[in-house]
């Protein structure tokens, strides 16, 4: 059986509260094989933990505080329990994130959400961890921390890309790998345009679930059994089979998130 990895989903999602465990055998039953679930601040810590615990095998676990909940009057208190949470249990973790910056909820706060990617950034160095980009509306500002902080040792995935050809090569040029969703199905998703010039080797695959469910479910809950249709749009737009677009990503993301237990 094919194999994948859905290299980003928020499987402890409300969306999932009817179905967690029939979403995580659909996933499984499709090949999907590995789930790794980003963090968005202290109110999902516990929902990803029961996760893992249940189907440790399958799930990976990442520690972070997602741009959109970077607050003025919390943020400090929410980057210092991401730090406790790293030195208390560092081998729970294969990477750090979702972490960056978004600016289209709200531009008022630019200044900070770019002091919590840098600090975060410095605690992935610190651990030995990849770092997983949230990026919206906001290249120019996430490119302006990454020239900061590059070195040899930062690297990781620029998690939902919808850039040009030109920011997806930039974002290369820092080590990152492309996480491609739903979005590449869309027919206003313009990434599939060029995405061939990009070596396959710096694509790993994602759903994003609940969100950006590919076509024919666009509108709809994403799950991570959905990767599969992904696939087969890269597969057509790569003039690949399925088994080389599964077999490359999934060795490009394992080689990613090798600190998986």
């Amino acid at each position: 059986m094919i194999k994948f990895i859905d290299t980003h989903t928020h499987l402890y999602s409300e969306a999932f509260a009817e179905d967690r465990d029939q979403a995580m055998q659909r996933a499984l039953d499709a090949g999907v094989e590995k789930l790794y679930l980003p963090a968005i601040d202290t109110n999902s810590t516990e929902a990803m933990y029961e996760l893992k615990n249940k189907y440790p095998a399958h799930i990976g676990l990442m520690a972070g505080l997602h741009p959109t909940s970077v607050k003025p009057e919390s943020y400090k208190a929410e980057l210092d329990f991401v730090a406790s949470e790293l030195k208390e249990k560092s081998n729970t973790f294969c990477a750090i994130g979702e972490i960056g910056v978004d600016l289209y909820w709200d531009k008022t706060n630019l200044n900070i959400q770019q002091e919590a990617f840098r600090a975060q950034i410095k605690l992935a160095k610190q651990y030995k961890l990849p770092i997983v980009i949230h990026c919206r509306d906001a290249f120019d500002e996430v490119f302006e921390v990454l020239e900061e902080e590059k070195s040899d040792d930062l690297y990781g995935i620029f998690h939902c890309f919808t850039g040009t050809l030109a920011q997806a090569q930039k974002a290369i040029s820092y080590n990152m790998k492309l996480g491609i969703g739903g979005v590449l199905t869309f027919k206003n998703g313009k990434i599939d345009k060029f995405l061939a010039e990009i070596p396959l080797t710096h694509i790993v695959l994602e759903t994003d679930a609940p969100y950006l469910a590919p076509t024919p479910y666009r509108g709809k809950r994403n799950e991570s059994s959905y990767l599969v249709l992904v696939a087969e749009k890269l597969a057509s737009i790569y003039q690949t089979t399925l088994a080389e677009i599964a077999n490359t990503t999934t060795q490009t993301a394992q080689e990613i998130f090798k600190n998986l237990n």
